[in-house]
């Protein structure tokens, strides 16, 4: 099932919003970036929802920031993939870097990938999924303690920070005297506060737009790569040294210097031997 889903499927057009609500309503989750997703550890609990059981999920580290303890979470990962014989090659030290796009892409994919096998097992498994709770199986299964255990504690986590962000006597016991202190300079720096808050929504605004025509020249450059696929997988010119040369650039791996030397290299190459052959026969 895994090796039907092409880098040019329609998987890999879904937006990171669509992404990132399906990891929030699956999981429960507040996830605001795809690169928030790098750990590794949403990526083995959605599987641990999909098959029941088969993810050790005591050993999956939500709290994971270094290289080395993400890394232990998609070794975690590749070991279910292989368990269950499910075709799929994890790019781990590039997932690791926490870059948006490698991240957005194997995400699209797991979606994808999930998506069709609970489709297919949901009537089976309808009670588990029913009763399926994300947030106690983080708490109880794995390593973290402090991601969003519970709604409690994310609340909690939340008074804190705005109990904080002001100055220490915004907290005085005395609530008259905490007032009387704070309430004159809050309201001369309201003009100010509103003036910065309407200037960083313009800025949040603005970032949305550049954002959304990213998204719209991808999609146009995917749909270009795709119709160069489609074109280089005709059996008229699947042998062609044209072709060949081609598909080294289309399917080649990002740690290779240039893929374009390599091509450009197979095409003298393959000029050099029909040359020769020519000479030959002459």
């Amino acid at each position: 099932m895994a090796s039907n889903i092409g880098m040019m499927d329609s998987a890999y057009f879904v937006g990171r919003n669509e992404i990132l609500t399906w990891i929030n309503s699956t999981l429960h989750l507040n996830l605001s970036r795809i690169e928030e997703a790098a750990s590794g550890a949403v990526q083995c609990q959605m599987m641990d929802m999909t098959y029941p059981g088969v993810v050790p999920m005591h050993k999956v580290n939500f709290d994971a920031k270094t290289e080395y303890d993400m890394i232990q979470n998609y070794k975690i990962l590749q070991d279910v993939f292989n368990k269950l014989k499910i075709d799929k090659h994890i790019e781990v030290n590039r997932l690791v870097k926490g870059r948006p796009l490698d991240n957005l892409e194997f995400l699209q994919w797991l979606k994808r990938y999930c998506d069709s096998v609970n489709g297919g097992i949901m009537n089976e498994y309808a009670t588990f999924f029913e009763n399926y709770n994300p947030v106690e199986r983080r708490c109880k299964g794995g390593k973290d303690r402090n991601l969003r255990c519970s709604i409690k504690g994310s609340k909690s986590l939340q008074t804190n920070i705005v109990n904080h962000s002001g100055s220490g006597t915004a907290l005085n016991s005395n609530p008259t005297s905490g007032a009387k202190q704070i309430r004159p300079s809050g309201v001369e720096n309201e003009p100010n506060k509103s003036a910065e808050i309407e200037a960083l929504s313009q800025q949040v605004a603005d970032l949305k737009i550049a954002m959304g025509h990213l998204e719209k020249e991808r999609d146009f450059y995917f749909a270009k790569l795709r119709d160069i696929e489609i074109l280089c997988q005709a059996s008229e010119v699947d042998n062609n040294p044209m072709t060949v040369a081609t598909k080294k650039i289309l399917y080649a791996d990002e740690a290779k210097e240039s893929a374009l030397d390599e091509a450009l290299g197979y095409l003298n190459q393959t000029l050099n031997s029909v040359q020769d052959e020519a000479e030959t026969e002459a």
